[in-house]
C-alpha cells in the first residue's frame, strides 16, 4: 500500500473517530478525503508547493490535535505523519505543524512518542528546516526528554541524538556545495568576531553552542530551554565529537566553540566535586578533545593532561579531597592516551618541548610528559605493602634479614646515583612488608572499566590494585611505545648493510644522535622526539621499573616490566644518551646479581644435609620459613631472565656502549662467578649455577627447582594466593623473557657476547680491550690499603673526564665506605692484599717520562702524555691514596713539567702554545684538589698544593716570559687558593679556556689556618709576577686579572687585601686607561672599565658594614662623576650589572633564597606576581642591611633624577630596565623591613617626578613612547603593590600571617607615586584627559586597601583630622575628572563606603603593633606599663565624606547612570547606618564640637531624598521598575531608621536637649510628608513599600511600650492587626475583648510619637488635593495601618476600662483617647478608600471602584454604600464609639484652646512648623500633635464621651438621619 492510500486510511479514520463530537472535524477530514479522492497527485503536488489545497488538506489534522481527545489526536498524528513522509507539506505550514505538536505535548505517553516520531520524521524529510523552526522543533524535543515517564525520556533523548546528528551531518553536505550569497549569514563567535556561514553551519553552531552553556548551567542562546541535565548535555557533545571531529577541525567557528564553552565546562566538571555520572562523562568528552584536538587546542590540551596529572599523583587542594574513582578514571584515560606512541610524541612536541625551549628563553610550556612520568612513578612505589617484594628476586640460598651489607655498583656517576636510588626503595621496605601481597591481572583487573559504565549513578567497586595495574600498563605502553618507534628506525639507518656476496661481518653500529641526520631525513624529527623524551623521563622510567621489578607481579606482568626496562636501555644506547643507558643496564644488573647472593658466596659454605635424589625439597630456594634444609646461594629464575636481558641489550648495543663497557663486563664477570661459584663442587644438590663448571644444572632439574621454589613462596604466603600461584605455575611460557631461562642458556649468551666483539669496529674495540685491562687497576686500592677507585667514584674528579682508556671508568665504581676493602666495588669477591710501601708504576712513570719527553712534547698526547698524566693526577688527587704514594705521585709530576718548558726552544709556536697549555692544565689539576673529598684538611693536601705553587713559581720565574697560552689557567689556579666570598652580587663571564671551562673546586674554609697562609702568601707572589707582565695581556686577560685580585682583596689576610685594593687595582687600572689611549680598543677597554666596577660592586656586599657602606657611596660617586661622559651602552651596563644586582645583594637573604628575583632583561619578563609576593615569608630584621640599601636606593633615586631624561631613558632597553627597577621597588615594599619600604617609593617618586619633568619639556614628543612605558608599567607595578595590600587587608580579619606589615609612612608614599603617575598619565594625554572607568575602578580598588589598611605600626588619630594616609587618599579621589561615563558612579559608590567605614570598620591596634611603632627595626621592646589602647576610628574621614557625598550627588544628580546603577542605593544605605545608629554611633570629635555623625547623616540624606523623587519622575520610562522599587525601598529603609531608631540613650539628656533632639528629628516626618509621600502613589512603587511606610508610622507612634511584665499574668488582648478590618467589619471580630490591668511604660519621644501618627491621619486623609491619584493610592494602602492603630487605642481603653473600675488611666492613655477620637471626628477620607483598603487590590480600587451591585439585600447596600463614604471610618468604629459612649463612669476629658481643635490643615507651605496641641494637664511634659492655629482661642471643655457621641452623630448625618 502506497503512503498516498496510507494516507486516506488515516483520513478516513480520523472522519468515522469525529463523526459525533467532533463533526467539524469530520467535515474537514471529508473535504480532504474529496480532494485526495478527486486528483491525490495534483493535490499533493500542490500542497508541498504551497497551492491552495494546502490548508484544506492540513485543517483536519490541525483540528483533531486540537480536540485534546486522545484517539482523535493520535489519528491526527498519523495523518500528519502520512504528509510529512510524502512530503506534502510546504515549509510554511512548518510553524504551525510545529506549534501544534507542542500543544500536544502534555497529553499521554503514547501521543508523547508520535510525537518524536512526527518530529523526526519532519525534520530528516525537510532538510531546509533552519533556524528558530529548528529551535523549536528541538525545544520540544528537549521538553519531553525532562519527561518522568521513562520511555518517553529515553525515546526523547534517543531523538535528540538523532536530530543533533542529522543537523550536524547536513553542515557536511553543505561543504560539498557553492553556498549562494543569500544563504550566508553573519555570526558572532565566542572571541568577538564575527564569520559569515551558511544555514546549516549556523544551525550546528547554535546547537552546540547552547549544549556547551547548558552543560555549564548557562542559559542558552539559540535553544529557549532553561534547564537540561548536564550528563545529556555531555552525552550530546560526546556523539557529536565522536563521529564528526573532522568537520570540527575544518571549521574554525566550532572550534571557538570547544576553546570558549566547552574546555572550560569540561575544566570545571573535573575541578569540582561533581557526581560520578557527570564526571565520567566529562572525562570521556575530555579524552575525545585530547585524542582528537590537541594539535588545535594546544593550551587547553596542556591544562586537561596537567589536571589529570594531578588527578593521577593523588594532589588535592588545601582542604578539598577527591573520590578515589576520579584517580580511577583519570588513570583509564591516561592508560587509552599511554598506549597512543604517536600522541605521546606530540604531546612532547607541543609542550614539553616549548617547556624546554623555555630554560633557555626560546618558549613556554609545562612539562605535561616529564609531569606523567613522575606522577606515574609516584602512583607505582605509593603501596610497597599492596604490591609486596618478589622473593624469587632476592636470590635462592641467602638470609631473608639484612644481615649483609648492601653492595652497589653503577655505570658511571650520574646513572650510578639514580639507579641505586631506584633500588633503594625495594631495599627500605624488605621485611617492612607481608609476602601475601602482590599483583596480577586476574585480581586487580575490572571486568569493565570504569570509564564505560555509563549506567551506574555511583561508582562501582574498585579493586584496590586496580590503579596500580593501570599504573604498570601505563609505563609499559610508554616504554614500548618509544622503543617500538627508535630501534626499527634506528636498524634502518645504522646498521650499514653490505652487499649481497660480501663475507664482510657486520659491523656494530654506534649511537645514532638524531641532530646529526639531515634535515631532509624524514625520521629525524621523530627521533629527536622520542631521544628528548627518553632524556627527560628515564630517571621516572628507571625508578619505578626497577621498583616494580622487585615487587611480587605475576609471570605476564614481570615479564612486561623487564622487556620495558630491556627496551628503555635499548632505545637510548641506540640514540646516543649513555646517561639513561647506563642507568637502565645498571638496574638490570641490580636485578640480575643480588648483593646478598654474591656477599653469601664469601661466607663458609654449608653442607645440606644428603636427600635422596628424587627429592624436590633439596631444591627449594632456601627463603624464610620455607621448610627444607637452606639451599647454597644463587639465583633465581627472574635472576636469570634479569642477567639474559642485560646480556642481549649488551649485545644489541656492542657499538655504542664505549666506556661502560668495564661495567657491563664486571658485571658479567660477577655472573660468571656466581654461576660456577669459585670453580668448586658443593657436596650437595647444585641449584641454579651453584655447583661446578662443568656441571651445572639441567633444564629437567631447573623446572623442578622452580616449581618447589613457586610451592614454598606459596606456602610462605598464605593460602590467599596459593591458587594464583599454581594458576601461574601451570601456564606454560607466560611471556617470552622468562622462557627457556636456565643457566646453560645465559651462559651461552655471555659467550656469544664475548663472540660478538668481532663486528666492534675499531674505535669500539679500543674501548673494549681497555675496559678489560682495566680491572687491572685493582691492585691500586689494594696498595693503598682501602679502596680508592670505590671512593673515587664519589667524588667529583674532572681529571678522570679526560682518561679515554684505563682511568675513565673508575668513576663508575662506587661502593659504601663501610664496605670492607678487601671486596670488589661490584660484586665483593675476595681478593687478597698485597700492601706495599711505594706503588711501583708510579716510580716507573718518572723513568719513562725523562727518558721519552720528546714524545712527550711533539708526540700526540693520545701516545703517553695522557695516559702518564692522568695516572698521576688520578693518583695524587685522591684522599684515600697512603700519603707517601700519593707525594711520590706528586714529585714525579712536578719534575716533568717543571722539565717540559725547557724542551720547548725550537718547537714551532702552535706546539710550544698546545704543550705549554697541557702543562699548565696539569698543574692547575694538582694545585686545585677536590675539597670534599676526605682529608681536604690533611697536611698531605697542603703539602701537595703548595709543591704545585712552587712549581708554578719556578716556570714563571724562569719561562714566564717565553708563555704564549695560559694565562687564564694561571689566574683561574692563583684564585682556587683564595677563600671564595660569601656573597657574589654579579657573575662576570670568566671563561679559563677556550675549550670546556673547568669545574670550580670548592670552598676551603675548612683549611687549617697556617697551611692557607702558606698556600696565599705563595700564590700572591706569583700574582705580583703576573702583574709585572700586564703589558703582554690581552683585554680578556686582564678581565681575568682583575677577577682574581678582586678575590685577593676579599681574603681575610688583611696586608694582602689591602695590597691587592690600594696597589694592584691601581696597577691594572692604569694600564687599563694607557690602553684606552687606541681608539680601535676602546670599546673592549671600555667593557674592562665596567669589570673593574663590578669587581668593586662585590665589595658593596662585604659582611664588614663599614665596608659595604663605603664601597657602595664609591661607587655611586664614580658614576655621577662620570655619567655625563658614559656612552649609553656603558649606561646600559651599569644599570643591569650595577644597579640591579646591588639591589639584589642586599634584599634580605631570605628573600634571595626564596624568591630568586631576575636581574637581567631576559629574566624580568618572568618577575615574581603579586600574587606569590603577598605570601612569602618576611625577612629577619638586620638595621645594618637595612641601612646600607637605603643608602642604596637613595643614590640610585639620585641617579635617576640626574640622569633620566638625559641618559637612561635613551637605552635600548630602557622599557626592561624600567620593568626591573619598578619590579625591586615593588619588591622592597612587599618584602623589605618596614625601614626600605618608604625610601624604596621614594626612590621611585624621584624617577617619577624626572620623567614627570620630561614630559613637560620640549623634548616630550621624542620621548613620548618611553614616558608612556614608564607610567604604564609603574601603573602595573602599582596595581600588583595595591593588590597585596588589599589581599593583605581583606585577609587581616581572619589572622592570616604576612610579612612586616606596611607602616602608613610607605602607604602615604605610595599612594604619592601613584600620583605621579597619573601626573604623568594625563600630561602625555593632554590637559583635563581622565583615565578610563577601568583603570580608575582599579585605582578606587587599591585606595580602599590603603585606606583600610589594619596592621600598619604607625597609626595617627583620626578622629578630628585626616591621618596623612586618609588625607593623601582624599586629595587623589577629589583629582579625579568626573567627565567618564561611569565614574561618579563609582567614585559615588567609594566615597559612601568610606563613610560607612567609622560604623563597620573601626578596630583597635594591637598593643604589640602599637608598642613597637616607635622602636628602630631590630630593637626590642622594654618592659613598661601597657599604653593606652589606640582606636582607628575613620571618623574625620566618615565627616569628610558623608557631606561630599551629598555634594557630588547635587552636582551629578541630572547624570541618569547613577539612578540606574544602584548608586543611589548605595549612598542612602551609607546615610542609613549612622542614622540607625543614632546616640550609639562614635563621637565626632574628640577636642571640638561637631555635630554628632547621625546628625550630620540626616541633614545631608534628607538633602538627597528631595531630589530622588522628582529626578525619578522626570526619568520617566527611562528608568526600570525594579530599580525604582530598589531606590524607594532603600529611602523608606532610612526612614525607617530614623523613625524606629533607639533613642533611649537620649533620657538621660536635659528636657532642653531632649525638645532639641526631638526637633531635629522632625525634618524627617516634614520631609516624609512633602518629599516621599506624594511620590509614592507612582506605578513603580509596589504595594508593600507603601504598607511598610504605615507600618513604619504605625510603630513610631506608639505611645506606650507594650512589654508584659513578669509581675503580672498576661491576659489575652483585644488589639486587632490591620488585616483583621474585613472581618471586623463583618461583624466577625467581637467589639470587646478581655483587657489588662498590666501597667504600661510611656515612650520617652510622645511629641515624636504623635507627629507620626499626625501623618498617618494625614496620609489616610483628603486635605491635600495635588497628585490626586498618587494620594489616594498611598491612603488606601495606608488606611489599614491607621484603623489597625486607633482601634488598638480604642478597644483596649474600652476592655481595660471594664477591669480597672475606679481605678484611673495613666495620662498618656487618656491623652492618647482624646487625641484619636478627635482625630477621627476630623478625618475625610477619600471616598472609596476603605472600600478600596477591604478590597484584595487597593491599588486598583483606589480611584474608582465599581458600581454599587443593586442585587444585594438591604444589609449589603447599606454597607457596601457606607463603605464608600468618606465617613467610613466611622461606620467602621461605630461598636467601638458606642461602646465609649455607655461608659458607667467619668470619662477622659481635657482643655483644649478652641482655634486647636480645627483638623490640621497641611495644604500650606512645607515649611510650616508641625508643634503640640497643649492639652490643659499640670506637670505634663509632652502633649499630642496639632497646627498651630492664626492666633490664641478660648479654652473648650472635651471629654471622650463628647466625642464619641459627635462621632455617632457624623455616621446618623451620613445615613441621612434627620437632627
Amino acid at each position: 500500500m502506497s503512503s498516498l492510500a496510507f494516507l486516506v486510511t488515516e483520513l478516513q479514520s480520523l472522519a468515522s473517530e469525529t463523526r459525533r463530537k467532533h463533526p467539524d472535524v469530520r467535515e474537514a477530514a471529508e473535504k480532504s478525503l474529496a480532494l485526495l479522492r478527486s486528483s491525490p497527485e495534483q493535490v499533493t503536488a500542490n500542497l508541498a508547493s504551497d497551492g491552495w489545497h494546502a490548508d484544506e488538506l492540513l485543517r483536519p489534522v490541525f483540528m483533531g490535535c486540537a480536540t485534546k481527545n486522545t484517539k482523535v489526536i493520535t489519528i491526527a498524528l498519523g495523518s500528519l505523519q502520512r504528509l510529512i513522509a510524502l512530503r506534502a507539506v510546504s515549509l510554511s505550514a512548518i510553524p504551525a505543524i510545529i506549534q501544534t505538536m507542542n500543544d500536544c505535548m502534555s497529553q499521554g505517553v503514547d501521543i508523547q512518542l508520535k510525537l518524536l516520531q512526527t518530529l523526526l520524521s519532519l525534520i530528516t524529510n525537510f532538510p531546509t528546516i533552519h533556524g528558530r523552526l529548528l529551535a523549536d522543533a528541538l525545544l520540544l524535543c528537549f521538553r519531553l526528554h525532562e519527561s518522568r515517564t521513562a520511555v518517553v525520556s529515553s525515546t526523547a533523548a534517543a531523538t535528540l541524538r538523532q536530530l543533533v546528528m542529522f543537523v550536524v551531518d547536513k553542515v557536511v553536505e553543505e561543504d560539498r556545495r557553492l553556498l549562494l550569497a543569500n544563504e550566508l549569514e553573519s555570526i558572532t563567535l565566542p572571541d568577538g568576531n564575527t564569520q559569515t556561514l551558511g544555514p546549516a553551519a549556523r544551525d550546528a553552531f547554535a546547537i552546540f553552542e547552547d549544549l556547551c552553556l547548558l552543560g555549564n548551567g548557562e542559559r542558552p542562546q539559540f535553544l529557549q530551554l532553561d534547564y537540561l541535565h548536564k550528563t545529556f548535555a555531555l552525552e550530546l557533545i560526546e556523539s557529536v565529537l565522536t563521529n564528526y571531529h573532522d568537520l570540527f577541525r575544518k571549521h574554525s567557528e566550532l572550534l571557538l566553540l570547544l576553546q570558549h564553552h566547552l574546555c572550560p565546562l569540561l575544566l570545571k566538571t573535573l575541578s569540582e566535586r561533581s557526581a560520578f555520572p557527570l564526571t565520567l562523562r566529562g572525562t570521556r568528552v575530555v579524552f575525545l578533545l585530547l585524542k582528537q584536538f590537541s594539535a588545535e587546542l594546544a593550551m587547553e590540551a596542556e591544562v586537561f593532561l596537567t589536571l589529570l596529572i594531578k588527578l593521577v599523583s593523588g594532589e588535592t587542594d588545601a582542604g578539598e579531597t577527591r573520590p578515589g574513582w576520579m584517580r580511577i578514571l583519570a588513570m583509564e584515560i591516561m592508560r587509552g592516551l599511554c598506549g597512543d606512541a604517536e600522541f605521546m610524541r606530540s604531546v612532547w612536541q607541543r609542550h614539553d618541548a616549548s617547556a624546554t625551549d623555555s630554560d633557555t628563553g626560546g618558549g613556554c610550556g609545562v612539562r605535561v610528559f616529564t609531569l606523567l612520568i613522575s606522577a606515574l612513578k609516584r602512583l607505582v612505589t605509593s603501596r610497597p605493602s599492596l604490591l609486596g617484594v618478589s622473593a624469587q628476586m632476592q636470590g635462592v640460598g641467602v638470609p631473608a634479614s639484612d644481615t649483609l651489607p648492601h653492595l652497589h655498583h653503577s655505570l658511571d656517576s650520574v646513572a650510578g646515583m639514580v639507579a641505586t636510588a631506584a633500588s633503594a626503595t625495594v631495599s627500605n621496605v624488605v621485611g617492612m612488608i607481608g609476602a601475601e601481597a602482590g599483583l596480577s591481572v586476574q585480581t586487580a583487573a575490572m571486568k569493565v572499566q570504569c570509564i564505560d559504565q555509563l549506567d551506574k549513578a555511583d561508582a562501582p567497586p574498585i579493586p584496590e590494585a586496580y590503579i596500580y595495574l593501570l599504573g604498570v600498563q601505563c609505563l609499559v605502553s610508554l616504554s614500548d611505545g618509544l622503543a617500538g618507534y627508535a630501534i626499527p628506525l634506528y636498524n634502518a639507518l645504522a646498521v650499514q648493510k653490505h652487499p649481497a656476496g660480501s663475507t664482510e661481518p657486520v659491523r656494530a653500529p654506534g649511537p645514532l644522535d638524531p641532530s646529526t641526520l639531515p634535515s631532509t631525513e624524514p625520521a629525524r624529527a621523530g627521533l629527536l622526539t622520542v631521544r628528548a623524551m627518553l632524556n627527560a623521563g628515564w630517571p621516572a622510567l628507571l625508578a619505578a621499573l626497577s621498583f616494580l621489578l622487585n615487587t611480587n607481579l605475576s609471570d605476564p606482568l614481570f615479564g612486561d616490566v623487564l622487556g620495558a626496562l630491556q627496551a628503555l636501555a635499548r632505545a637510548a644506547g641506540c640514540l646516543a644518551l649513555p646517561t639513561p643507558r647506563d642507568a637502565f643496564l645498571t638496574a638490570l644488573a641490580k636485578a640480575a646479581l643480588p648483593p646478598r647472593v654474591v656477599a653469601a658466596l664469601d661466607e663458609p659454605p654449608q653442607t645440606p644435609t644428603a636427600r635422596s635424589p628424587v627429592s624436590l625439597e633439596g631444591l627449594t630456594l632456601g627463603l624464610a620459613g620455607a621448610g627444607g634444609p637452606p639451599q647454597p646461594p644463587g639465583l633465581s629464575t627472574r635472576n636469570l631472565a634479569c642477567l639474559r636481558a642485560l646480556v642481549a641489550a649488551a649485545m644489541f648495543l656492542a657499538g655504542a656502549l664505549g666506556p661502560s663497557w668495564f661495567a657491563v663486563l664486571e658485571a658479567l664477570q660477577n655472573a660468571d662467578y656466581v654461576l660456577t661459584t669459585r670453580g668448586t663442587a658443593p657436596s650437595g644438590p647444585a641449584l641454579l649455577g651453584v655447583g661446578p663448571a662443568t656441571g651445572t644444572p639441567s633444564k629437567r632439574m631447573l623446572s623442578a627447582a622452580a616449581a618447589a621454589a613457586a610451592a614454598a613462596g606459596a606456602q610462605a604466603e598464605g593460602p590467599a594466593v596459593t591458587g594464583q600461584h599454581q594458576h601461574q605455575l601451570r601456564q606454560q611460557a607466560a611471556h617470552p623473557l622468562l622462557a627457556d631461562v636456565d643457566s646453560e642458556t645465559v651462559q651461552a649468551a655471555i659467550q656469544r657476547l664475548f663472540d660478538a666483539s668481532v663486528m666492534l669496529d675499531d674505535p669500539a674495540f679500543h674501548d673494549f680491550v681497555g675496559a678489560l685491562c682495566k680491572l687491572s687497576l685493582e691492585m691500586v686500592s689494594m696498595q693503598s690499603g682501602a679502596n680508592v677507585a670505590a671512593v673515587a667514584g664519589e667524588g667529583t674528579l674532572e681529571a678522570e673526564e679526560d682518561i679515554p682508556s684505563a682511568s675513565a671508568s673508575l668513576t663508575s665504581l662506587t661502593t659504601p665506605r663501610t664496605e670492607q676493602f678487601s671486596r670488589r666495588r661490584v660484586s665483593g669477591i675476595h681478593i687478597p692484599r698485597t700492601l706495599r710501601s711505594g706503588d711501583f708504576g708510579i716510580a716507573r712513570l718518572g723513568g719513562v717520562a725523562a727518558l721519552n719527553m720528546q714524545r712527550l712534547v711533539y708526540r700526540s698526547p693520545d701516545v703517553a702524555w695522557d695516559a702518564i698524566t692522568s695516572h698521576l693526577l688520578f693518583v695524587l688527587r685522591h684522599p684515600a691514596a697512603p700519603q707517601p704514594i700519593r707525594l711520590q705521585a706528586a714529585r714525579t709530576l712536578d719534575d716533568t713539567l717543571a722539565i717540559v718548558p725547557r724542551h720547548l726552544a725550537a718547537a714551532p709556536s702552535d706546539l710550544q702554545a698546545a704543550v705549554q697549555r697541557r702543562v699548565l692544565d696539569a698543574l692547575a689539576q694538582q694545585v686545585m684538589l677536590d675539597g670534599a673529598s676526605h682529608g681536604a684538611t690533611s697536611s698531605t693536601n697542603m703539602e701537595l698544593r703548595r709543591m704545585g705553587l712552587e712549581t708554578l713559581h719556578q716556570i714563571l720565574q724562569a719561562s714566564g716570559h717565553t708563555l704564549l697560552v695560559g694565562w687564564e689557567t694561571i689566574f683561574e689556579v692563583l684564585g682556587s687558593v683564595c677563600r671564595p666570598a660569601a656573597t657574589d652580587l654579579s657573575s662576570p663571564s670568566s671563561p679559563s679556556s677556550p675549550g670546556q671551562p673547568r669545574g670550580r673546586p670548592l670552598p676551603l674554609g675548612y683549611l687549617q689556618e697556617k697551611g692557607y697562609s702558606a698556600l696565599i702568601k705563595i700564590a700572591f707572589q706569583c700574582m705580583t709576577l703576573m702583574c709585572d707582565a700586564l703589558a703582554a695581556l690581552s683585554p680578556e686577560h686582564l678581565r681575568l686579572c682583575i677577577s682574581t685580585l678582586g678575590q685577593f682583596g676579599r681574603q681575610a689576610d688583611t696586608n694582602i687585601a689591602l695590597t691587592a685594593a690600594e696597589s694592584l687595582f691601581w696597577g691594572v687600572s692604569d694600564a687599563i686607561q694607557a690602553k684606552r689611549r687606541e681608539a680601535e680598543q676602546e670599546p673592549a677597554y671600555s667593557a674592562l672599565w665596567m669589570h673593574l666596577l663590578l669587581e668593586i660592586l662585590r665589595l658593596c656586599a662585604d659582611a664588614r658594614p663599614e665596608v659595604r657602606m663605603g664601597a657602595i657611596q664609591t661607587l655611586f660617586r664614580t658614576l655621577q662623576l662620570y655619567g655625563a661622559t658614559l656612552s649609553l651602552d656603558t649606561w646600559d651596563e651599569c644599570v643591569w650589572k650595577v644597579t640591579f644586582p646591588l639591589l639584589d645583594a642586599h634584599a634580605p637573604h631570605v628573600r634571595q633564597n626564596a624568591l630568586a628575583l631576575p636581574s637581567s632583561p631576559d629574566a624580568a619578563q618572568g618577575g615574581l606576581s603579586a600574587a606569590d609576593l603577598a605570601d612569602a615569608p618576611a625577612p629577619a630584621p638586620d638595621p645594618a642591611w637595612d641601612e646600607s640599601k637605603v643608602v642604596a636606593l637613595q643614590s640610585i633615586g639620585a641617579i635617576m633624577n640626574d640622569f633620566l631624561a638625559s641618559k637612561i631613558i635613551h637605552l635600548p632597553s630602557f622599557a626592561t630596565a624600567w620593568e626591573t627597577f619598578v619590579t625591586h621597588i615593588r619588591d622592597a615594599f612587599l618584602l623589605d623591613s618596614r625601614a626600605v619600604s618608604a625610601p624604596a617609593l621614594r626612590c621611585l617618586e624621584r624617577a617619577l617626578k624626572a620623567a614627570a619633568a620630561a614630559a613637560s619639556s620640549d623634548s616630550e614628543h621624542a620621548l613620548r613612547p618611553c614616558l608612556v612605558e614608564v607610567w604604564e608599567k609603574t601603573w602595573a607595578k602599582c596595581d600588583e603593590m595595591g593588590a597585596v595590600v588589599v589581599r593583605r587587608a581583606s585577609a587581616a580579619a581572619h589572622q592570616v600571617h604576612f610579612p612586616a606589615p606596611f607602616t602608613q609612612e610607605s602607604l602615604v608614599a605610595f599612594v604619592d607615586v601613584i600620583k605621579c603617575v597619573r601626573s604623568i598619565s594625563r600630561s602625555l594625554d593632554g590637559a583635563g584627559a581622565e583615565w578610563p572607568l577601568e583603570r580608575i575602578s582599579t585605582l578606587m580598588t587599591i585606595l580602599k586597601g590603603v585606606l583600610t589598611y589594619p596592621n600598619s605600626p604607625d597609626y595617627r588619630p583620626d578622629v578630628d583630622n585626616l591621618s596623612p594616609v586618609q588625607a593623601i587618599v582624599m586629595d587623589t579621589v577629589n583629582s579625579i575628572e568626573l567627565t567618564e561615563t561611569g565614574t561618579p558612579s563609582l567614585i559615588l559608590r567609594d566615597l559612601s563606603e568610606y563613610a560607612t567605614l567609622a560604623f563597620i570598620a573601626s578596630f583597635d591596634v594591637p598593643e604589640a603593633q602599637a608598642r613597637n611603632a616607635k622602636l628602630p627595626a631590630g630593637a626590642s621592646a622594654p618592659i613598661t606599663t601597657p599604653p593606652q589602647q589606640k582606636r582607628i576610628t575613620y571618623v574625620a574621614l566618615t565627616k569628610m565624606c558623608m557631606p561630599k557625598l551629598a555634594e557630588l550627588f547635587l552636582q551629578l544628580k541630572g547624570k541618569d547612570e547613577i539612578f540606574v546603577d544602584e548608586t543611589i542605593e548605595a549612598i542612602l544605605s551609607a546615610y542609613a547606618i549612622p542614622i540607625k545608629f543614632k546616640y550609639d554611633c562614635p563621637s565626632a570629635s574628640k577636642f571640638g564640637k561637631d555635630p554628632p555623625l547621625w546628625k550630620t547623616a540626616t541633614t545631608c540624606v534628607l538633602k538627597v531624598v528631595k531630589e530622588i523623587g522628582p529626578r525619578i519622575d522626570a526619568l520617566g520610562s527611562g528608568l526600570s521598575s525594579v530599580r525604582a522599587e530598589s531606590i524607594w525601598r532603600q529611602v523608606i529603609d532610612v526612614y525607617r531608621s530614623g523613625i524606629l531608631a533607639d533613642c533611649s540613650a537620649a533620657d538621660s539628656f536635659s528636657l532642653a536637649e531632649q525638645e532639641e533632639e526631638e526637633n531635629f528629628d522632625l525634618a524627617l516626618i516634614a520631609s516624609l510628608e512633602t518629599d516621599v509621600v506624594p511620590c509614592l502613589g507612582d506605578d513603580r512603587v509596589p504595594d508593600y513599600l507603601i504598607t511598610q511606610l504605615a507600618k513604619v508610622l504605625q510603630q513610631g507612634s506608639q505611645l506606650l511600650l507594650r512589654e508584659l511584665d513578669e509581675d503580672y499574668p498576661p491576659t489575652p488582648t483585644s488589639l486587632m492587626q490591620p488585616g483583621d478590618i474585613s472581618a471586623a467589619w463583618d461583624g466577625k471580630v467581637d467589639s470587646e475583648g478581655v483587657g489588662s490591668t498590666v501597667p504600661l511604660d510611656a515612650v520617652s519621644r510622645e511629641r515624636f510619637s504623635y507627629w507620626c501618627l499626625d501623618l498617618l491621619f494625614f496620609i489616610c486623609s483628603d486635605t491635600s488635593k495635588d497628585r490626586e491619584v498618587s494620594r489616594r493610592r498611598v491612603a488606601a494602602l495606608s488606611l489599614p495601618a491607621l484603623i489597625g492603630r486607633c482601634r488598638t487605642t480604642l478597644a483596649g481603653y474600652v476592655a481595660d476600662e471594664k477591669l480597672r473600675g475606679n481605678l484611673p488611666f495613666p495620662r498618656v492613655r487618656e491623652e492618647e483617647l482624646l487625641y484619636v477620637l478627635h482625630k477621627l471626628r476630623e478625618l475625610r477620607l477619600w471616598p472609596g478608600s476603605l472600600w478600596a483598603a477591604l478590597s484584595e487590590a487597593p491599588s486598583k480600587y483606589a480611584n474608582e471602584q465599581p458600581a454599587i451591585d443593586s442585587s444585594l439585600p438591604p444589609s449589603g447596600l447599606i454597607a457596601d454604600s457606607v463603605k464608600r463614604s468618606s465617613r467610613a471610618h466611622l461606620f467602621h468604629f461605630y461598636t467601638l464609639l458606642c461602646e465609649v459612649v455607655s461608659i458607667p463612669r467619668k470619662a477622659p476629658n481635657a482643655w483644649m484652646a478652641a482655634d486647636r481643635l480645627v483638623a490640621s490643615d497641611r495644604r500650606g507651605s512645607k515649611d510650616e512648623d508641625t508643634i503640640a496641641v497643649v492639652p490643659v494637664h499640670s506637670g505634663s511634659r509632652h502633649a499630642p500633635p496639632g497646627r498651630l492655629g492664626s492666633g490664641q482661642g478660648h479654652l473648650v471643655s472635651l471629654d471622650a464621651r463628647t466625642l464619641a457621641q459627635e462621632c455617632l452623630k457624623e455616621v446618623g448625618r451620613e445615613l441621612g438621619v434627620p437632627r
